[in-house]
């Protein structure tokens, strides 16, 4: 699609690659409408950096992300006549302290937008990888079942408090699931799928966009996130839609967007919505309508 709302790169994500201008030249090269810039808000306790992180502190990671914004805020004056740049941060919750953080820092950088992510469960992360995630398992006493609950639990917290205008990969929980060794989805028992069908209905109710975001695709899924099921359900309840790569470099950038254009039309999807900031500084939302025939897709060889 002509946009995307989720995206990184490796010079302010240590396990992404390239610059954001790259990223940006990147977006403009695919003639894509509007590029969202989101990477990650800072961390402030030594214990959640990451082991990619290890010469870090948690002071160099704010002094990364003032440096973002800043770049952020020259690619748009440079680039901006020739793709709709928003400046947004993707969020964190690992404890509440977290929230109070990011509200903060939402004020002081006046960010365009936030993606509502949570990528910790019991303040361990989840999508690191398949060793961290097993753990998490454990510390919910080995039930997968009890980290799904949890997790939604969490995200629910995450979207009354911030309210995020895009709900980023909404089931990344599934990520490291052993689906292939035949272990039963725990999202199939009735009160997992009803705290998941809860935040959906709460996420509509304040008129957030739930993104489809194309990294699944890599990292082995059936589908984007949200996986199919959960989709249906956002579209039944009449949920907004927007389309995301989460690059994270330029080479990611519309990554999988040829399957994502099969997917929506496979599920249905003939609208999209997205965000634009107008001349007085409002972001708005609006809609394209017939997305799956806009003509970016063949431009792409996608179609």
């Amino acid at each position: 699609m002509p946009f995307t709302f989720h995206s990184h790169s490796g010079q302010f994500c240590r396990h992404a690659k390239g610059t954001l201008e790259n990223v940006v030249k990147a977006a403009i090269s695919k003639n894509m409408l509007v590029l969202g810039l989101t990477e990650h808000v800072p961390r402030s306790r030594t214990q959640d950096l990451y082991p990619e992180e290890s010469d870090l502190t948690t002071n160099d990671l704010h002094t990364a992300f003032h440096a973002y914004v800043d770049e952020a805020r020259r690619l748009r004056s440079q680039y901006g006549s020739q793709i709709h740049i928003l400046i947004g941060a993707e969020t964190e919750y690992i404890t509440h302290d977290t929230l109070d953080e990011l509200k903060r820092l939402r004020k002081k950088y006046d960010l365009d937008f936030l993606v509502g992510s949570l990528h910790h469960v019991n303040g361990m992360p989840m999508d690191f990888s398949p060793e961290l995630y097993e753990q998490i398992v454990e510390h919910c006493s080995g039930s997968r079942s009890e980290m799904f609950r949890r997790y939604f639990d969490e995200q629910l917290v995450l979207l009354q408090e911030l309210q995020p205008e895009i709900v980023g990969h909404f089931d990344l929980i599934r990520i490291f699931h052993p689906y292939s060794a035949g272990v039963e989805d725990p999202l199939l028992q009735d009160d997992i799928r009803n705290l998941a069908l809860r935040n959906i209905d709460y996420a509509i109710s304040y008129g957030a966009i739930f993104e489809i975001n194309t990294r699944a695709w890599k990292k082995g899924l059936r589908d984007a996130y949200p996986q199919r099921d959960l989709l249906q359900e956002i579209l039944a309840r009449g949920g907004r839609i927007t389309l995301s790569d989460d690059s994270h470099g330029e080479h990611d950038v519309c990554m999988h967007y040829d399957r994502a254009l099969a997917y929506l039309r496979e599920m249905g999807v003939k609208q999209l919505h997205y965000l634009r900031k107008t001349a007085e500084g409002a972001v708005q939302v609006r809609v394209l309508d017939n997305a799956t025939e806009h003509e970016f897709w063949a431009a792409n060889g996608f179609s």
